[in-house]
């Protein structure tokens, strides 16, 4: 069998190993190819229709260039290739759209892939002496060479981020992704940095910074994510077989079948609403400096969030379902645990780089709690929830253009 060529319009010419084919060919992956990497973003922007599958391809590209670099064994090198294209397996419907839910309902989230890895991949991993639970380790986090897809400078959000920015078209995600990888070095301390990388690696945290409010948290895709999950939620109540645990193994088509055939009504409200974009507006939008968010924050999950719409909509006077509620989590600050070396030392990389508080100060002032409604109640619903949540000076609907 000699190597397959995929043709990626983010990286170009795309080789597959010989050995690796046969993971590329299961039925888990093949799923990915109907699973949105963006999950609602269509919504906002109509050539966000890329997935999973692409990403883990492309990740597992850039994962192969990344151990070529670092003079990787082929044992290693294909443990890492192996690791990078399962790594997106335990999505479920919609990507992170499903992921609240999985963590409630499931207790686990998409990159606890054992349950899938080892009855599923076990036998064609075996062929090139890779043990499934090393996989997982790598994917987890918690594996020696996991820094290559699960690190600070890992090829995962390299990928993901030129390849989000490709498809939205959204001009913000530019990576020199290969002059990052060429410049990174495996030391015995981990991962450093050589100086001549410091613009490459200065430019995916701004990647980052900027992607989020335009894509990964504009406010039509999380009202898309709110309605998915209320949808699931109520659907569930009716006992599908299978509960979440199968919703999960679903792509995107037959999570929607299932969603607009559902005994539930509201569901399929919901869902008929997704599908000819139908969607609720923005009562509340309101930022850190208006709310304690670190209230919201501890033990909050979905069911949280339909309680707290369920007292905004009996103080406002309409039904629970008509008011959704979003508290998103607090962006985390970006940190690169990533020394940099240059001709006379080793330093720590906000040693070298001024642009990391002022990206993370920027990260906070981009956080926003949502209370969304339809279009009719929105006075009704900002004024209940202003009071059930203390929000400050709300930012109406009608004062964000």
């Amino acid at each position: 069998m000699s190597p397959k060529i995929i043709k990626d319009p983010v990286h170009g010419y795309v080789e597959v190993d010989e050995a690796l084919q046969p993971l590329l060919d299961a039925p888990a992956i093949q799923r990915l190819r109907y699973v949105r990497q963006l999950g609602f973003s269509y919504l906002v922007y109509p050539g966000a229709n890329h997935t999973r599958f692409e990403h883990s391809v492309g990740t597992m590209h850039l994962a192969g260039v990344a151990c070529r670099q670092f003079g990787f064994t082929d044992e290693d090198r294909r443990l890492v290739m192996a690791a990078a294209l399962l790594h997106d397996v335990g999505h479920g419907p919609f990507s992170h759209a499903s992921e609240p839910l999985m963590e409630s309902r499931l207790g686990r989230t998409h990159d606890e892939i054992s349950g899938i890895v080892e009855p599923q991949f076990g036998p064609l991993l075996a062929p090139m002496g890779i043990e499934p639970a090393e996989v997982c380790a790598v994917v987890k986090g918690s594996h020696r060479l996991s820094g290559i897809i699960h690190g600070d400078l890992d090829v995962d959000r390299m990928d993901y981020l030129l390849r989000d920015a490709y498809y939205t078209g959204a001009p913000y995600g530019t990576v020199d992704a290969h002059r990052l990888i060429r410049n990174l070095h495996l030391a015995p301390e981990g991962i450093v940095l050589d100086e001549n990388g410091i613009n490459a690696a200065e430019s995916l945290l701004i990647a980052r910074t900027l992607m989020r409010p335009t894509v990964y948290f504009h406010h039509v895709s999380r009202i898309g994510e709110c309605m998915f999950q209320l949808a699931v939620l109520d659907h569930m109540e009716t006992g599908p077989d299978g509960g979440f645990a199968r919703i999960c193994t679903l792509d995107d088509g037959d999570c929607m079948h299932a969603l607009k055939n559902s005994a539930s009504s509201l569901s399929r409200e919901m869902a008929a609403r997704l599908y000819e974009r139908r969607l609720y507006k923005r009562a509340v939008y309101a930022g850190q400096d208006q709310v304690n968010a670190a209230v919201f924050q501890a033990g909050w999950t979905v069911e949280r969030a339909r309680q707290i719409a369920g007292e905004i909509a009996e103080t406002a006077g309409c039904r629970p379902s008509d008011v959704l509620v979003d508290i998103p989590p607090v962006p985390g600050e970006m940190s690169l645990d990533v020394q940099v070396k240059n001709r006379h030392a080793v330093v720590g990389f906000a040693e070298i780089s001024p642009r990391l508080q002022t990206l993370n100060q920027t990260r906070r002032e981009q956080w926003r709690l949502g209370v969304y409604t339809l279009p009719g109640y929105r006075d009704r619903v900002a004024d209940a929830a202003v009071e059930i949540l203390h929000i400050k000076k709300p930012t109406r609907q009608d004062t964000l253009f």
